[in-house]
């Protein structure tokens, strides 16, 4: 009985003399003596029988958390913050009941907290975004302990989240970028701008990890929470496309326009990639199918001049399909030829005239739309370099026909009309 006596008395003195140093600490904080409550603190926690001293750690996060916010004493110890959360995280595992912390309102982790946001922004402000990720990062891990310990009713801190991804995209760190970026899109964040993380997130996975599985996860994501951006079936197409099976292609274009018939620009871009696929120089080149692939992008593309009569792209293609079939049958022409020296039959010879005549009913029926493309374009000022070139290719086209036609004043007009697009235009 006396030896335990004489070991609870000697426990209750080493308590004692704990109390005595921790009030010490106290006291130079409360009067602002940081630096010196740090040296004290130090020394303090240093003692390995004070390793699990609930109040020593929370003091210890209180002191670095204050030492954090004076520039001058911050300079000196660059990671009081990080020691401050670390100190709460043990002083946590030591006071089931956190008393010290909720009479404080938990004022020492909202400083820390606090101080790295505002630490972050000052540096993102001033272009330092690898500082800023640094400290962007560091605030997320704060703000994530405070919600796993029920602290925080905020699931998703979204600035945060937010900053630290820009900050890390500015650092050229991608892949840190679309964890961040990726937490937002899981959650379905929206409001004005996020759509932008939504579209990041899909070309990253799809041109740079070459990761369809997750750039399709985004999309789908970008699709539920912007259904009306239309990034998204552009770039379905684009990864159809990129398939190389042309059927999938065209199948996946049927589907969007379905969704959105009044789309002309998709409808449009169907039109053409129809007749790249249906019309080859080489006949021999071509699909089975051309004719009806054909047929098909004319029919699209009188649908997108319906709907916007100022297309003059569309326009131009419609010229141009009626203008190769002209070439084509001028092809046929051109084969008729005498063999060993004999002249043309009677039947070849009118097999040539009326091939001469198709010819000229496709170059008369492709004039309209070539006439179409001068109106829109030739009238105007200065146009975009990708209009000069429609207009360019539909004078060039006007020149070819009117010279089959032998019309050579036809052709001089627009000769000049061609020759002075650069300088007009």
């Amino acid at each position: 009985m006396k030896k335990l006596l004489l070991t609870t008395l000697l426990a209750s003195a080493i308590l004692a003399v704990s109390a005595q140093n921790l009030d010490k600490i106290k006291s130079n904080l409360t009067a602002k003596k940081v630096a010196d409550a740090k040296t004290q603190i130090d020394q303090f926690m240093a003692n390995e029988k004070n390793a699990k001293n609930a109040e020593g750690w929370y003091l210890k996060a209180k002191i670095y958390s204050e030492l954090a916010q004076d520039p001058a004493l911050a300079a000196a110890t660059p990671d009081a913050r990080t020691i401050a959360f670390d100190a709460i995280k043990q002083y946590v595992t030591l006071d089931e009941k956190l008393v010290q912390l909720q009479i404080d309102n938990y004022k020492p982790i909202m400083d820390v907290y606090q101080g790295y946001f505002k630490t972050g922004a000052d540096l993102y402000n001033a272009q330092k975004y690898p500082e800023a990720y640094d400290n962007f990062s560091k605030c997320l891990a704060v703000s994530e302990y405070m919600s796993s310990k029920k602290w925080s009713n905020i699931s998703l801190d979204t600035t945060v989240v937010l900053y630290s991804g820009i900050s890390a995209e500015k650092s050229n760190k991608r892949d840190d970028a679309a964890i961040y970026y990726g937490k937002l899109a899981d959650a379905k964040v929206a409001g004005d701008g996020m759509v932008e993380i939504y579209k990041w997130l899909v070309d990253h996975y799809y041109n740079q990890k070459k990761d369809q599985a997750t750039a399709q996860k985004y999309l789908t994501l970008g699709k539920e929470v912007y259904p009306k951006d239309s990034f998204w079936s552009a770039y379905e197409l684009d990864m159809a496309r990129d398939g190389g099976n042309k059927a999938d292609l065209f199948a996946k274009y049927e589907q969007v326009l379905a969704a959105d018939p009044t789309n002309t620009s998709v409808r449009y871009n169907y039109a053409v990639e129809l007749y790249q696929e249906g019309y080859k120089a080489d006949v021999a080149a071509r699909p089975a199918n051309s004719a009806e692939i054909i047929a098909k992008a004319e029919e699209n593309l009188k649908k997108v001049v319906e709907a916007k009569p100022d297309y003059a792209a569309a326009y131009l293609v419609l010229g141009q399909i009626q203008y190769n079939q002209g070439v084509d049958l001028n092809n046929l022409n051109k084969a008729i030829k005498p063999q060993g020296g004999k002249k043309l039959t009677p039947e070849e010879l009118k097999k040539k005239d009326d091939y001469r005549k198709q010819i000229a009913t496709k170059f008369d029926a492709a004039l309209p739309f070539f006439d179409k493309v001068d109106q829109l374009l030739g009238g105007q000022g200065k146009l975009k370099m990708e209009d000069k070139g429609y207009l360019k290719d539909a004078y060039d086209l006007i020149i070819t026909i009117y010279d089959n036609k032998g019309d050579k004043d036809k052709v001089k007009v627009y000769e000049e009309k061609f020759n002075n697009v650069d300088k007009v235009h």
